[in-house]
């Protein structure tokens, strides 16, 4: 495939997503394969808006926040997925306030907001009132994750900004949450099973806190072992690295989802050959494999990236669609953290 591609490129990607679906070896459910847009079209700002180069100037803006930073990867990733999975793909997650997403526990160590901060200003200030911030969340990420390995995905754009200031319910699952309930909670967003299989594939990257972890490696099943299903020879690391004293008080550190490749922050298939050895370090992470279509899911991604890299960028593509806002819906906020109603004027 070209390394630059326009808008027949773009398509041509989606078209081969779908053709490697058609012929793998994964049980999709019926619908998996089905893109909603939700009215959102490619080049929305080059098309429709006197800001054309917007994807551009996002993309050289994440540019240089990842070279200082490679963490920014998981960071926005982690952004763009929360923000869709509780009102929809609106740009809440932004939004300041006390009773707000942002402020709920779930959301606790969510970073990004500097550099979204950032990529807006700029975008005031080149064509006022024109980029959501919801789109800058969609393409930030995407680009993001593109130099950290993932394949260069098309991003919908055409999001408008979500009104409200406090979320009327931040219900996002803690990374303490079990694969039944994390299945069930994505299909009550219209995603399946090979989406959140594909989706737990981006813990290749970032971390998580001790004490998501404490009961599986402390007292599971308040048995004061470790969770069997996790080798013991991680156990015994994370153990080591997240004794109780440590965050008992205000002190809660954090280890790597993914030691292989964390460090890195490279976006690669190792996560689901860790799994398939016993070394996930979340229990969803090791549940998956429990079940049947997790278990195919897993082996066929450890076995071929690139059915991975491609279903990938489908899946992200499926995810951004949720609970957009578009045409009249919504606004374009002058800054990310507030309602235009709620801008204060300086």
């Amino acid at each position: 495939m070209k390394k630059r591609m326009r808008c027949k490129g773009e398509w041509l990607l989606v078209f081969l997503v779908l053709h490697s679906l058609a012929t793998t070896q994964l049980h999709v459910a019926e619908g998996a394969t089905k893109l909603p847009l939700n009215g959102l079209v490619l080049h929305y700002y080059k098309k429709h808006t006197n800001c054309t180069y917007a994807e551009e100037f996002i993309k050289h803006l994440v540019k240089k926040a990842w070279e200082f930073d490679r963490s920014i990867t998981p960071a926005l990733l982690r952004l763009a997925y929360t923000d869709c999975f509780v009102t929809g793909c609106d740009a809440s997650i932004l939004l300041d306030g006390k009773s707000s997403e942002k402020a709920a526990p779930q959301n606790s160590g969510l970073r990004g907001f500097d550099v979204i901060d950032r990529i807006k200003r700029v975008l005031e200030a080149r064509c006022p009132g024109t980029v959501s911030c919801a789109d800058i969340i969609h393409l930030a990420a995407k680009d993001a994750v593109a130099l950290a390995g993932a394949p260069k995905y098309p991003v919908f754009t055409g999001r408008r900004d979500g009104m409200q200031s406090t979320a009327k319910s931040v219900d996002l699952p803690s990374p303490s949450i079990s694969w039944d309930q994390a299945l069930a909670y994505f299909q009550s967003r219209g995603l399946d099973v090979l989406d959140l299989g594909t989706l737990l594939g981006a813990h290749t990257m970032g971390v998580t806190h001790c004490h998501y972890i404490h009961d599986r490696i402390h007292k599971f099943n308040h048995t004061g072992k470790p969770d069997p299903s996790m080798a013991p020879s991680l156990a015994r690391r994370l153990r080591q690295k997240c004794q109780p004293k440590c965050y008992d008080g205000h002190r809660d550190p954090t280890v790597f989802l993914n030691p292989t490749s964390g460090k890195n922050y490279t976006f690669e298939n190792s996560y689901y050959k860790r799994v398939l050895r016993k070394l996930g370090v979340l229990g969803i992470d090791q549940q998956f494999i429990f079940s049947e279509d997790g278990l195919r899911i897993a082996k066929q991604f450890a076995d071929n990236f690139e059915d991975f890299r491609r279903y990938f960028a489908f899946t992200m593509s499926r995810m951004g669609s949720i609970g957009v806002l578009t045409g009249n819906r919504g606004e374009i906020r002058h800054h990310c953290r507030y309602t235009n109603a709620e801008y204060p004027k300086i």
